[in-house]
């Protein structure tokens, strides 16, 4: 399963390495009016002159997650790992067929492979709608520079549609065509959404009610900043940036809640570990120790079975002293009664003491 994950992730990789550096998929050629005001805003420079330039954006993307998911793993092991006296004996978790890793070594690649699939996804998806769509950016025109004369727009308006009309830089027309959806916003956001849900999921310390939305809003604002920097900057349109905006959301959502499981790590500790080490009982046999972090994400776990089974262990604990308290008071009168015959026994003498052992009825 380890190298089947991996031969998956190569081959992202490479349609990502496709999409973005090769002219294996041609872009759609789409067609312009003659003097559409849409397209004439001004041209500001390269993607390097950009308030946020791609070198800036990738460098976020990639290492502030990468920083921000190893620390907070690694204290969160540390945490569990000072609070109680574990046996510390064996602390490794069998992953694959060929190797063990310390839990939190697992846990962290974990966490980051999945994102890192989903920032090539991400890519992917975009690059697609790029060239499939062949959307002009607003300043396509500018870069363009089309002869209207030898076109023949001076009298009416007329639909230009061959990629000859235009006699700029090619590089600049050809990033110009590729705008719908917004890299971009799609990245950012997908960044931001998956760092968001992962502080929220994983830390539940104390005092982190309003830090955590704080965090995660801050996050989120970033991102919304970045898709409102590319329409100001008229190098993407209102729907460019919607689009990257809903492709990153998704994509972010869907590894979350159906790959990570909430960052719960359930399948990875568990069933996973368990599935896995099945066909090797044979060389696992001898004692193995249930590590710190193990017990940290079982309880974690088992927090939310606590919660729901709560009210009905209560009921039952209810209906336990009510059946506890009927009994004492049968118990109770039950000794009144012996009392009672005592007392008569006492005043009619061993006539009566001899009827109550038999069994028969009193007479007086």
């Amino acid at each position: 399963m380890l190298y089947f994950q991996l031969v998956i992730m190569a081959g992202t990789v490479m349609l990502a390495y496709y999409f973005e550096y090769t002219d294996t998929f041609s872009v759609h050629v789409q067609g312009f009016f003659c003097y559409d005001t849409t397209y004439t805003k001004p041209y500001l420079g390269p993607e390097d002159r950009s308030a946020v330039p791609p070198v800036l954006l990738y460098a976020v993307v990639s290492g502030l997650p990468t920083l921000l998911i190893t620390i907070t793993e690694t204290v969160l092991f540390l945490v569990q790992y000072t609070s109680k006296e574990f046996d510390r004996s064996e602390k490794t978790v069998a992953t694959g067929d060929c190797c063990y890793l310390n839990p939190l070594v697992r846990r962290t690649f974990r966490f980051l492979g999945v994102y890192t699939f989903g920032l090539f996804t991400v890519d992917i998806f975009v690059n697609a709608g790029q060239v499939v769509t062949g959307n002009l950016a607003p300043y396509f025109l500018t870069v363009c520079k089309p002869n209207y004369t030898a076109l023949g727009c001076q009298q009416a308006l007329r639909y230009i549609s061959h990629q000859e009309a235009c006699t700029g830089n090619q590089d600049d027309i050809l990033r110009a065509r590729k705008t719908f959806p917004s890299k971009e916003a799609a990245l950012s956001v997908y960044a931001a959404l998956y760092l968001a849900m992962y502080v929220t999921c994983t830390v539940q310390a104390k005092g982190t009610r309003l830090a955590k939305p704080m965090l995660s809003l801050g996050l989120m604002c970033l991102a919304f900043l970045t898709g409102l920097n590319r329409v100001a900057e008229y190098r993407n349109h209102w729907s460019d940036v919607i689009a990257g905006f809903i492709i990153g959301t998704a994509i972010a959502t869907f590894l979350v809640v159906c790959v990570v499981h909430n960052f719960k790590g359930k399948l990875l500790l568990s069933e996973e570990s368990s599935a896995e080490q099945r066909p090797n009982t044979s060389m696992l046999n001898m004692g193995r120790v249930e590590s710190p972090l193990e017990k940290y994400i079982a309880s974690q776990e088992t927090d939310d079975e606590d919660e729901e089974s709560c009210y009905i262990k209560e009921r039952i604990l209810d209906f336990l002293r009510l059946l506890r308290g009927l009994d004492w008071f049968r118990h109770l009168r039950k000794k009144r009664q012996q009392a009672f015959k005592c007392e008569l026994c006492q005043i009619f003498g061993h006539n009566c003491l001899l009827r109550s052992y038999v069994g028969l009825p009193y007479r007086f």
